[in-house]
């Protein structure tokens, strides 16, 4: 597994989703953020005790998790 200090899994916060620090802001939160257009800077004013690092730690570790299995979009479900 890649180094992610910033990244925090435990099951009493958030379900055990993968969250900044150990605060109630996970991951998916961000990248979804992100995803929709919002800018860095827009999640900092929003979430001021968020580091511009956390952000970008959270899209690395999206991005490698995203890595990690591959997925046929061409499938019919």
């Amino acid at each position: 597994m890649n180094e992610f200090r910033r990244i925090t899994q435990d099951p009493a916060v958030m379900g055990g989703k993968p969250c900044i620090r150990g605060q109630r802001v996970t991951v998916g939160m961000i990248v979804g953020q992100i995803g929709a257009g919002r800018s860095i800077d827009a999640l900092l004013a929003d979430y001021p005790y968020l580091a511009r690092e956390d952000v970008l730690e959270a899209l690395r570790y999206a991005a490698w998790r995203a890595e990690e299995r591959e997925v046929d979009l061409q499938r019919a479900s």
